[in-house]
């Protein structure tokens, strides 16, 4: 794919104790692709997450106790991580809101600086954006384009399907990736290559947190939607457009710090 020439591209999954990205850890992390000179880069790595791994979990991604006993915990891959992932362009399903805040979260509690890749590829935003048949899960998005996913749910599985649900998408829809990379990625998070956001003045990642995760910004004296198909709209907009949608936020299942969820019901008069 002539977008990615000449870049340190890698396909990105977690597996984890759980789904929640602030309380949850990392028990398998991969990282599948290849330098910028086209040598191949393979990491999966175990990680024992100093916690129990619930059987529900478990049931998902068929990692144990047993499994993670003895492994490094996160501290001790984070510099290798951090290697690999910065300034390479990431490819994932469902990676800019479950993996990567989950990522950023681990480096975090240990005191460190998240890394900072070049551009993020997520492939669930590009199946939405194609407007392509749900379900828009992984394994449905391989079945419908002929890519074969064997060991579903293993980190090193899916993040090499997610590099091959790219390429095919490309092949099948290439006027969308006769970009740049950042138009690309603009087109992914918001649905537009009009103008990005650099050249208006500052990103939604750049604005003030308002829960710890990032979904909620602070704009001046606004509050702004920084993930999901809303993603850049004022909450007050959201509220007339989507009430639906900012009710699941605003839910356990959205936003899951208490503090915020006041703070945004204060700010929209919803206490």
């Amino acid at each position: 794919m002539e977008l990615l020439e000449g870049e340190r591209v890698l396909a990105f999954d977690l597996e984890t104790t759980g789904v929640s990205t602030s309380r949850d850890r990392i028990v398998q992390l991969a990282l599948i692709g290849s330098n910028s000179d086209g040598s191949e880069i393979s990491y999966d790595q175990l990680v024992n997450p100093r916690r129990s791994i619930p059987y529900e979990s478990q049931r998902i991604h068929g990692i144990s106790d047993a499994d993670v006993r003895g492994q490094p915990d996160f501290s001790e891959i984070a510099d290798r991580v951090s290697e690999l992932i910065d300034g390479c362009v990431l490819i994932g399903h469902n990676v800019r809101q479950f993996d990567l805040p989950m990522l950023r979260n681990e480096y975090l509690r240990i005191g460190a600086l998240p890394p900072e890749p070049k551009a993020v590829l997520d492939t669930l935003e590009m199946v939405r954006r194609l407007k392509l048949p749900r379900p828009h899960r992984l394994g449905a998005q391989c079945n419908r384009h002929g890519i074969s996913l064997e060991n579903a749910h293993t980190a090193s599985a899916d993040a090499a399907a997610s590099l091959l649900l790219l390429w095919k998408l490309g092949l099948d829809h290439p006027s969308y990736f006769r970009k740049s990379l950042e138009e690309v990625e603009q087109w992914c998070a918001t649905g537009s290559t009009a103008k990005v956001q650099s050249d208006l003045g500052p990103q939604l990642d750049d604005l003030e947190l308002v829960d710890p995760n990032g979904m909620v910004r602070r704009d001046g004296a606004h509050m702004v939607l920084a993930v999901g198909r809303h993603r850049g709209r004022h909450l007050e907009e959201l509220n007339s457009l989507d009430p639906r949608y900012l009710q699941w936020l605003l839910s356990p299942n959205g936003i899951e710090d208490a503090d915020a969820v006041n703070e945004i019901k204060a700010y929209l008069n919803q206490e």
